[in-house]
């Protein structure tokens, strides 16, 4: 169990990151054509979420499972304030 909750844990805090360099990408081709891109406020956002996630995925894989349910919280809070409300 403490195996696939950290194994979950890191997929999401992968994805976090891949999401925050893909909104990134989007910001610079956006502004490059001129067409409005995502907001700068919320590219920080998911930069300083996926930031914490990973932080808090290294220290579940070195100390034990209960930082990898703060990776859980993050990818919830990213998913539900940022992307569904």
């Amino acid at each position: 169990m403490t195996g696939l909750l950290r194994g979950l844990s890191g997929v999401l805090a992968g994805g976090l990151v891949v999401l925050a360099l893909a909104l990134g990408l989007a910001w610079v081709v956006a502004t490059r054509v001129g067409s409005p891109g995502p907001a700068p406020w919320l590219l920080a956002w998911h930069a300083l979420a996926a930031v914490a996630a990973v932080v808090l995925q290294v220290r579940a894989d070195r100390a034990g499972p209960a930082a990898a349910v703060g990776v859980l919280a993050i990818s919830a809070a990213v998913l539900g304030v940022l992307w569904l409300a």
